[in-house]
């Protein structure tokens, strides 16, 4: 029986910040729980930021992973956006460091291929194909799906390395 490995995933948004958990038990998957913790219209934005790191200590604290990962983020937007979007993921990644769990990050593109076998598939295709791996997640908001993805990415390339590391 392999050991498992519970994985955090993290989707990190300023608005909506996606969250998965995933076991993974050699190449089985399974569903524990994800999320979407979504922060006030009208909040400052230190503010949305403080409430995005304290959900994600919550979260980390009650379900326990040994790893997280974080997608990192493309930006086609403002230079304005692309700040914002890299503080939130800034706190995305300073949660589970500081909770001590190795933190893992990944391009949308890898996620995508990962889950998906394409690395420019759309975000119904993604949430499509994480309904059928993980079938008891039953129907998620896009955020959700994509943290989940980002778990399962990270799932696929921790084995990788493992078997590496035994060659």
């Amino acid at each position: 029986m392999s050991e498992v490995i519970r994985i955090f995933g993290i989707d990190p948004g300023s608005a909506a910040t996606g969250w998965g958990v995933v076991d993974c038990a050699g190449v089985r998957l399974s569903y524990a729980a994800s999320g979407v913790i979504r922060t006030r219209r009208g909040q400052s934005h230190p503010e949305k930021l403080s409430h995005i790191f304290t959900a994600l200590q919550g979260l980390i604290e009650e379900y326990k992973p040994d790893e997280a990962a974080v997608e990192e983020t493309f930006v086609n937007a403002s230079p304005r956006d692309a700040l914002v979007l890299g503080q939130a993921r800034g706190v995305a990644l300073l949660a589970p460091a500081e909770a001590g769990l190795p933190v893992a990050e990944y391009a949308a593109n890898t996620v995508k291929k990962s889950v998906v076998g394409r690395g420019h598939a759309q975000k119904t295709q993604v949430q499509a194909m994480i309904s059928v791996l993980l079938p008891k997640c039953g129907r998620l908001a896009s955020d959700e799906a994509d943290a989940l993805a980002v778990a399962i990415c990270h799932a696929h390339h921790g084995g990788l390395r493992k078997l590496e590391a035994a060659s």
